[in-house]
């Protein structure tokens, strides 16, 4: 099946589209689930809020089927709070092209779409592009980044933490955000959180044992 230009969106005068999962190893190693917090301090004013939550909302939807699922997309537009109306120029339609156009998803066809379970750091020129104190902030990120030894101690204590905040019910989004604010690193507390909410999620598949 040949792939459309990768800024191509589905026709939005379809009903729903299908939506399935597009693997990079690469990306899905080093990237970033589109809940994170990364995602929410340095993609969203690239993408734009409406883009952010739909792919939040696809993630969610590719995490309870993996195999891919039908997206009605006048239900999304009306969850997200979007319009549908209007054709190629609707909110929701420019939600999905800009998706596209950033390499966050991509067409397979008029009702197909492959949507990256992970989001890709941010490239040099999109950081320079940042206001003056993200980029402040992207730069401490990075160079946490680079001390494997601090990674590694906290996504232990971040796992601990995580196991507590699911255990009392804690969601993904205020589990990451808690983590936050106790100054775990955000790709380290992404990891942690999702690592947990599989251990208390009877449908998941066993992870690995804590740390």
């Amino acid at each position: 099946m040949s792939v459309t230009h990768p800024t191509t969106a589905p026709r939005p005068m379809v009903e729903s589209i299908r939506v399935s999962a597009w693997p990079d190893p690469l990306i899905d190693r080093l990237g970033h689930d589109p809940r994170s917090v990364y995602v929410e301090q340095f993609w969203l004013g690239i993408l734009g809020p409406s883009t952010v939550w739909l792919l939040r909302h696809c993630a969610s939807g590719l995490d309870s089927s993996p195999e891919g699922f039908d997206l009605a997309l006048t239900d999304v537009a009306g969850a997200l709070g979007l319009g549908h109306r209007g054709g190629r120029n609707s909110p929701l339609a420019r939600s999905i092209l800009r998706a596209c156009r950033f390499g966050a998803a991509r067409a397979i066809s008029e009702s197909e779409l492959q949507v990256r379970r992970r989001m890709a750091p941010l490239n040099r020129g999109q950081v320079e592009r940042l206001p003056e104190f993200l980029r402040e902030r992207h730069r401490i990120y990075i160079e946490r980044e680079l001390d494997v030894g601090d990674l590694e101690s906290q996504r232990r204590r971040a796992r601990r933490l995580a196991l507590g905040l699911v255990a009392c019910g804690g969601q993904v989004d205020d589990s990451e955000l808690q983590l936050g604010r106790w100054r775990i690193h955000p790709s380290v507390a992404a990891e942690a959180v999702r690592w947990a909410w599989d251990q208390h999620n009877p449908g998941a598949i066993e992870g690995p044992e804590a740390a």
